[in-house]
This record gives C-alpha cells, sequence and structure tokens, in this order.
C-alpha cells in the first residue's frame, strides 16, 4: 500500500500548480482506501503472493475514477464535508471542483490507454457508466417514492456495487487475464458491495455518531431497504402516513425521528440485516473454490468488516 501510494500520487501529477495543489489535499484526506486493498488481494490471491505494474495501475485507476465521482458528487449535492474535512467545491468552489473530477477521470482513462490496458479500461468504463444510470433511475425514482425491493437492488448493484466488482475484477485481469476469474471475482465483488450498500442504509437508523447524520436518507428522500420492507408490509393508513412524511415532512425533525421508530418496530432493520448478511454468505462461498492462502484470509476478513464495520 505504500508503494501504490506513490504511484497513485504520481499518477495525479499536473504542470498546473493549482491541480497539484488540490490534489495533494485529496490524498492526503483519504479514506479507508478499501478499493485498492480489493484489487491487491484479489491479484495476489490469484497469482501466488505476486502482484505486477497492471495490478498498480488498475488500483490506481479506480482510485481516480472513485475520488472524482466523489469530487463530483459533493457539487451536485451542495456538501461542504468530505470525511470530516472541508469539501473541494468548499474550498475552491464548485467550477475549479467539476474540473478537478474531469481532470482525475482524463488521467484514469490515459493511465489505461497509455499502457495498452484496454481490458481494465473496459471493466472501469463498464462501473462508471453503471454508476451514472444508478444514479440517474435513484434520482427518477426518488420522486414518485415506489421503488420495489427489485429497482432497490438493481440501483445499489450499479451505484456501488459496481465500482467494488470492477476493483476485484481488475485485480484478477491484471494477472490472470481472459480467465474464468475475472468473472468470477467481478461477482464476488458485486455481492460485497451489495452488503456494503444495506449496511450503508441500516447506519441512517444507528444511535451511533458516524459521520453519516441519523436520518439523512429520509431528508433526501432515498428509498432505502428497512423503509421498502416496511411500506411493503404495513396497512394502507401506515404506507400513506410513511410515503407523506418522507414527501412533505422530510425536513421536520420530529417526524424523521417517527418515521425511523415505526421502521425500526416494524423490523426494517431485522430484515435489511438478513438481506446483508445473505450477500455476504453468497460472496464467501465463491472463495471456497480457492485453495487456503493469507491473501485469501484477508479477503475473508474485508469481507467481514464490511458487515460488522461501525463507519
Amino acid at each position: 500500500m505504500e508503494l501504490f501510494e506513490k504511484k497513485f500520487h504520481k499518477s495525479m501529477s499536473s504542470k498546473v500548480a493549482l491541480l497539484n495543489r488540490i490534489t495533494y489535499y485529496i490524498v492526503n484526506r483519504k479514506g479507508k482506501q478499501m478499493r485498492p486493498m480489493f484489487v491487491f488481494l484479489t491479484a495476489k490471491l490469484l497469482n501466488n503472493g505476486e502482484v505486477n505494474e497492471r495490478t498498480y495501475r488498475g488500483a490506481s485507476v479506480i482510485e481516480l475514477i472513485h475520488t472524482a465521482s466523489l469530487v463530483h458528487d459533493d457539487v451536485v449535492d451542495e456538501s461542504n464535508r468530505r470525511r470530516g474535512f472541508f469539501s473541494v467545491n468548499a474550498l475552491w468552489k464548485n467550477k475549479i471542483a467539476v474540473l478537478v473530477g474531469d481532470f482525475l477521470l482524463s488521467k484514469g482513462m490515459l493511465l489505461s490507454v497509455e499502457h495498452d490496458d484496454f481490458d481494465l479500461l473496459k471493466i472501469i468504463s463498464t462501473a462508471m457508466r453503471e454508476i451514472v444510470e444508478g444514479e440517474l433511475v435513484q434520482i427518477e425514482k426518488a420522486r414518485r417514492l415506489d421503488i420495489t425491493e427489485e429497482v432497490y437492488y438493481e440501483i445499489i448493484r450499479q451505484k456501488t456495487a459496481t465500482l467494488i466488482a470492477a476493483c476485484c475484477s481488475l485485480g484478477a485481469c491484471s494477472v490472470k487475464p481472459d480467465s474464468p476469474d475475472v468473472e468470477t471475482f467481478r461477482k464476488f465483488g458485486e455481492l460485497i458491495g451489495m452488503a456494503f450498500q444495506i449496511k450503508d442504509d441500516l447506519f441512517d437508523y444507528g444511535e451511533d455518531k458516524i459521520g453519516k447524520p441519523l436520518g439523512i436518507d429520509i431528508k433526501e428522500q432515498k428509498m432505502t431497504l428497512p423503509l421498502i420492507y416496511v411500506l411493503n408490509h404495513c396497512s394502507k393508513k401506515e404506507k400513506k402516513w410513511l410515503i407523506n412524511s418522507v414527501k412533505k415532512y422530510n425536513k421536520d425533525k420530529k417526524r424523521v425521528k417517527e418515521v425511523i421508530s415505526f421502521v425500526k418496530e416494524q423490523g426494517g432493520l431485522e430484515y435489511a440485516e438478513k438481506v446483508m448478511h445473505s450477500f455476504k454468505e453468497k460472496a464467501l462461498i465463491l472463495l471456497d473454490a480457492y485453495p487456503e492462502s493469507d491473501y485469501k484470509n484477508s479477503l475473508i476478513l474485508m469481507v467481514n468488516y464490511v458487515v460488522d464495520r461501525k463507519k
């Protein structure tokens, strides 16, 4: 990871001083770095503990694309904070933030093209397309609040799971191109990503301070699994009250708390946890086919971390 940090920072470099200042700020406020870890662990599992330059490039491309999407998200959401620090748009305004996001996207594309990593580029480009489609479907459906469980799963598959799927398939493709392992680990990453997003949904109903305000999904009219489950299993009168609350009283703190309490009482959290663990177990089953190793054990730890994390 230390060597990756150096390579990643180098992949962001520019001749423009302002860009270098902003990318330096971004790099020094990095998150959990779960995504590059998935790239490296998958490659090492499949290649007797060895990685190559393609693996490093794959991890860098993923981080560049992911970072670009976060910078753009903060502009779209008008968010002034990211991981407890000021967001790029808060410090340098929206126009510069959008351009920085575009710059990071182009650096990611170029890093692949310059080394003829077209197979890696195809994986990450597909993920980018799906992320955008997922966001747009969610925005469209949020207006009507008529999301079924199936539509919800498709949204989170595109919005969240597709990027973790890309990490794992990139790791596999970097060391074993054109092998069945590329698809196996894409599926593995997708299942982990589904569990990851449901865990995020559950945080909306939690008691702990985790950097995400309580009830923020309800305030933003995002239909999450606990709420969808309860909407489909309560009386017509209760359903009307719930939809009305999310549509018209989503900024009312007292009403939002009442919605959270109702969802808890109706078993929404238990159901979401059950589904989350089901995705986790399916991911672990895919690892059964591979021999025991430190890298396999680390991937199992990562899968468990996804559902056990506190933030």
